[in-house]
């Protein structure tokens, strides 16, 4: 029996001065090699606040096209595949990775959609194309990635930005049974730092932030070992934490500069940074913090699709949910709050969910 859609539903944008609005969008119909998703979960990515929610930062085709549909974590089911479509079908729980590149230049050959080259085909969901703050999600087939079914729609939703994000910055200083690490910065996407390096091994997890609310949570979901509220000592304390020598990882996921500089300088000889954190500036002393002691940074913008991929193969071999990390929940009705409560930073991620 053919599937019966509404013609409109309700969608969410961001006017740029710290509110939501709600608006009455055409529910899309799938063209040639696209899929309409009836929507399950969407989460907030900081990114979205800091870009989005209180000004529009962002110039040029990266940046918020007004009038679009936010949401940049999108995770759903198929419930219409248009033509030419080869993988993907009605029926199909899928993760959308949250770039559509053009697919043809260097990078998005690679994976990277994230740096696509093309100024005219490469559009961020939830930023210059309309993203899953919505009733229905209108996507194209290249972006998406199976959702298996051990994992849950919220589940989906995290790996779609924050935890394939902060994978892939990981994969890139290799995190092993050999390592402690340090995490400045305990929101969601340092949460997910955490709760990664310890599947990966590490031994010891120590967690910076300046909010009391961040550290508690932290340490109540036992993702770090040590938690060091942010202060003038921090890096005598983290030293002090590991035998006086540091860690031999650090993952920066505040973007602030006082603390980019704690990470760099309380990681250990021949150790490796990995700065995640969008925005902010970084103060070094570049001798005596780097040279000297042959110190590694690495820079991790987003993933790769195919790392999307080996990760949700290896959360359910971990028997991982990045779901656990979310702290509220609400309908899309009440998005004004969602994204009220994730600017005040009093919250582990928080997801607008649609059953």
């Amino acid at each position: 029996m053919p599937l019966t859609l509404p013609n409109e539903m309700q969608g969410a944008v961001l006017p740029g001065d710290s509110t939501t609005r709600l608006s009455c969008f055409k529910v899309p119909t799938p063209g040639h090699g696209e899929v309409l998703l009836k929507m399950k979960a969407s989460t907030i990515c900081g990114s979205d606040i800091r870009c989005i929610y209180h000004e529009h930062l962002g110039k040029g085709p990266e940046g918020y096209q007004p009038g679009m549909i936010a949401g940049h974590e999108p995770c759903g089911q198929i419930v219409q595949a248009g033509p030419g479509c080869r993988e993907f079908k009605a029926g199909d729980r899928v993760i959308v990775y949250h770039i559509s590149g053009c697919g043809v230049c260097n990078d998005c050959r690679r994976g990277y959609m994230i740096s696509c080259t093309s100024e005219k085909y490469r559009r961020a969901y939830g930023w210059q194309r309309d993203g899953g703050m919505a009733e229905y999600l209108l996507a194209e087939e290249k972006d998406l990635v199976h959702l298996p079914d051990s994992l849950s729609y919220e589940d989906g939703a995290q790996i779609a930005c924050g935890f394939g994000t902060v994978y892939e910055g990981l994969e890139k200083v290799g995190i092993s049974g050999n390592d402690s690490v340090l995490v400045t910065g305990l929101g969601p996407v340092g949460l997910a730092a955490a709760a990664l390096s310890r599947k990966l091994g590490a031994t010891k997890i120590i967690g910076i932030d300046v909010l009391a609310d961040r550290l508690k949570l932290a340490r109540d979901l036992g993702l770090c070992d040590e938690v060091i509220p942010s202060g003038p000592d921090n890096v005598e304390e983290v030293r002090r934490l590991t035998g006086g020598h540091g860690v031999e990882r650090a993952v920066d996921c505040s973007a602030h500069p006082v603390a980019r500089s704690v990470a760099v300088r309380a990681t250990r000889k021949w150790g490796r940074i990995v700065l995640i954190g969008e925005g902010g500036r970084m103060e070094l002393n570049p001798s005596p913090d780097m040279i000297h002691d042959q110190k590694t940074i690495f820079g991790s913008w987003v993933t790769s699709i195919w790392k999307m991929e080996e990760l949700v193969e290896r959360l359910v071999r971990w028997n991982l949910h990045p779901a656990d990390l979310i702290t509220h929940r609400f309908p899309l009705e009440k998005v004004g709050d969602a994204y009220a409560l994730m600017a005040s930073g009093k919250c582990g991620k928080v997801a607008v969910t649609f059953e």
